[in-house]
C-alpha cells in the first residue's frame, strides 16, 4: 500500500473538520519564512513554559529551609500539594478560555496571576498564607504550559510542530534540571524567598515577549462557560490529588481518610460525565474523546508522567541507599536521565517534520525503554558508577520519543477550535499519571520492604540518611539479608515502572493517525 493510501486511512477527522476551513490559522494558509518565525514564536512561547516547569522543582531545595523559618513543618508538604491541585484545575479552564477568547490574552493573564501570587509567596508571613499564595501561583502557572502548548498548534504549520515540540521538550528538561539546583543557590546565598521574587522580572519579561505574537480571535460561538464542570472537576481533582500524596507515605492510620477521598474523587467524576454529555459547551467536550487517536495520546501521556516522575523520584534513593553517593554525585548520575529526555524530543521532533510520520518513533522508542528498564532491574547490581549513566541516556533518549508526537497528534485531531482544551487535556492526563505512578511505585517499594522483614523497613530510613555505612554497622550475618531484601524491592520498583512504558508502547502501536497530511 502507498503512502497517500496509508495516509486517507490513517488520517482522523477532527471534531471541527466539518465547520470548514473558516476556522484554520492564517499562519497555516501563508507560512512566513521558518528563521523569522522561529525567533517570533519560539522565545514568546520557550519563556512562559520555563517559568512553570522551574517553578515546580524549585521549591523543593528550599522546603527544609521554609520549614525552619515559618516553623509548622509538618504543614510544609502545603506548600508542594497546594501549588499541585491548582495547577492541575487550571489547565482545563485555560485551554477553554484559550479556545474562545484567543490565547494571546489568556496568556498574559495567567502570567499576571502567576508574578501576584509569587510576590505574595515572598512576603509570606506563616505556611498558611503561602499556601494561599502557591493556590493563586498555580492557578496562573496551570495556564504557561497548557497556553504554550495551544499557541504552538495556532502559529506552526503542522510539518513543522514537531521540531517546535523537540525545542520545547528540551526547555522543560533544562528548566527541570535547573530548578534544584538554582533554588539551592538562592536559599543559601539570599533566604527562600528570593525563589519566588525572581519569577517577578522573568514573568515581566515573559509579558513583553507574548505581546510579540499576533492576536488571534477566539472562537466565538464557545463563550457559554461550564461553570457545573468546573466545580465537579475541582471536586475529582482535589480529593484523588490529596489522596495519592497520602498514600506515598505509606501510613496505615490515614488509610480510611485515602479510600474516602478516593472514593469521594470517582464519585464526582461520574457525576462530572454525565454533566458534561449534557452540556452544550462542556469543559471537557466528550465527543473530543470519541476520537481514538485523542483517548490513546491522553493514556500514553498519563503512563509516560508515571514512569518518568517514578523513575526521577526514587533512582536518588536507590542510589543513596545502595551505592551510597551523596546528593552532588547523585545529580551527576543522574543528569545523562534529564538530558537523554532532551536529546530525544529533539531527534524525534527534527524526524517527525521531515517525513510526517508520528506514531512510529514512539512504537519503537518505548520498546527500547521497555527493555531498558528490565535490564536495569534484573542487571542493575552489576553496573558500575560509569556505567550506571550509559544505561540512564539510553533510557531517556526512547523515553524522549514520546511527548513530542502525543502533543503533535492531539494537534492534528482536535482540529483549530479545540486545540487549547486538547492541549489542557493532556497536561492533565500527564500530572494525573505522575502522581499517581509515583503513589504506586512508592507503595510497592515499600510495601514490599515490609512484607520481608519490618526491621528492615525500620531501618530504612536511617539507611537513605547514611547509605551503606548504616548496613555496614549491622552485624556480618544481617547485613546481606539486609541488601538483598533492599534489592529485591528496588527490582520490583522498576519493573512496575517498565509496566508503565510497556503499557505505553501498546498505546503508540494501537495510535490510527500515524503520519501528517
Amino acid at each position: 500500500m502507498n503512502d497517500s493510501a496509508n495516509q486517507s486511512m490513517t488520517r482522523e477527522r477532527s471534531p471541527d473538520e466539518s465547520a470548514g476551513s473558516a476556522g484554520e490559522p492564517d499562519a497555516q494558509q501563508a507560512e512566513p519564512p521558518q528563521g523569522s518565525l522561529f525567533l517570533k514564536v519560539f522565545p514568546s512561547i520557550m519563556l512562559p513554559m520555563f517559568l512553570a516547569v522551574a517553578d515546580q522543582t524549585i521549591v523543593a531545595t528550599a522546603l527544609p529551609t521554609i520549614a525552619s523559618d515559618l516553623g509548622e513543618i509538618e504543614r510544609v508538604s502545603w506548600v508542594v500539594v497546594s501549588y499541585l491541585i491548582a495547577n492541575t484545575i487550571a489547565a482545563p479552564v485555560y485551554g477553554r478560555l484559550g479556545d474562545s477568547y484567543g490565547r494571546r490574552s489568556m496568556m498574559t493573564m495567567a502570567l499576571g496571576l502567576f508574578i501576584t501570587g509569587s510576590v505574595l509567596c515572598a512576603l509570606a508571613p506563616n505556611i498558611e498564607f503561602l499556601t494561599a499564595a502557591r493556590v493563586l501561583q498555580g492557578f496562573g502557572g496551570g495556564g504557561l504550559m497548557t497556553l504554550s502548548q495551544a499557541l504552538i498548534g495556532e502559529t506552526i504549520p503542522p510539518r513543522e510542530r514537531g521540531r517546535y515540540q523537540g525545542y520545547l521538550a528540551a526547555v522543560s528538561v533544562s528548566s527541570s534540571t535547573f530548578g534544584p539546583v538554582a533554588g539551592g543557590y538562592l536559599t543559601q546565598a539570599f533566604g527562600w524567598r528570593s525563589i519566588f521574587l525572581v519569577n517577578v522580572p522573568l514573568g515581566l519579561a515573559a509579558v513583553v515577549l507574548v505581546l510579540r505574537l499576533q492576536a488571534r480571535p477566539g472562537d466565538r460561538r464557545r463563550t457559554t462557560f461550564d461553570t457545573p464542570g468546573l466545580v465537579l472537576f475541582i471536586l475529582f481533582v482535589s480529593p484523588v490529588i490529596l489522596a495519592l500524596e497520602q498514600l506515598q507515605r505509606m501510613d496505615t492510620k490515614t488509610l480510611p481518610m485515602t479510600l474516602g477521598l478516593f472514593a469521594f474523587g470517582i464519585l464526582a467524576l461520574v457525576v462530572l460525565l454525565w454533566q458534561e454529555k449534557r452540556n452544550t459547551s462542556p469543559l471537557i467536550p466528550p465527543r473530543l474523546f470519541q476520537q481514538p487517536s485523542i483517548w490513546r495520546c491522553n493514556g500514553l501521556a498519563a503512563c509516560h508522567g508515571a514512569a518518568l516522575v517514578s523513575l526521577i523520584t526514587f533512582l536518588p534513593i536507590y542510589l543513596r541507599a545502595i551505592r551510597g553517593a551523596t546528593p552532588s554525585q547523585t545529580g551527576l548520575l543522574l543528569l545523562p536521565l534529564m538530558f537523554g529526555i532532551g536529546v530525544g524530543s529533539m531527534i524525534t521532533g527534527q524526524l517527525v517534520t521531515r517525513t510526517g510520520r508520528t506514531a512510529l518513533f514512539p512504537s519503537f522508542g518505548l520498546i527500547g525503554a521497555t527493555a531498558g528498564l528490565l535490564f536495569l532491574a534484573f542487571w542493575i547490581p552489576h553496573l558500575s558508577m560509569t556505567e550506571l549513566p550509559l544505561v540512564f541516556g539510553i533510557i531517556a533518549l526512547c523515553l524522549g520519543t514520546v511527548m513530542g508526537v502525543v502533543q503533535v497528534t492531539v494537534q492534528a485531531v482536535a482540529g483549530p477550535r479545540m486545540l487549547g482544551t486538547g492541549a489542557a487535556m493532556v497536561q492533565f492526563s500527564r500530572s494525573v499519571g505522575a502522581a499517581f505512578g509515583t503513589a504506586a511505585v512508592g507503595a510497592i517499594l515499600f510495601s514490599l520492604l515490609a512484607a520481608s522483614d519490618r526491621a528492615t523497613a525500620n531501618l530504612f530510613g536511617t539507611i537513605i540518611d547514611q547509605g551503606p555505612d548504616a548496613i555496614a554497622a549491622l552485624p556480618a550475618a544481617r547485613q546481606a539479608v539486609v541488601q538483598s531484601e533492599i534489592a529485591e524491592a528496588f527490582r520490583s520498583a522498576f519493573i512496575a515502572i517498565a509496566a508503565f512504558t510497556s503499557i505505553e508502547a501498546l498505546l503508540a502501536w494501537s495510535l490510527p493517525l500515524r503520519r501528517l497530511q
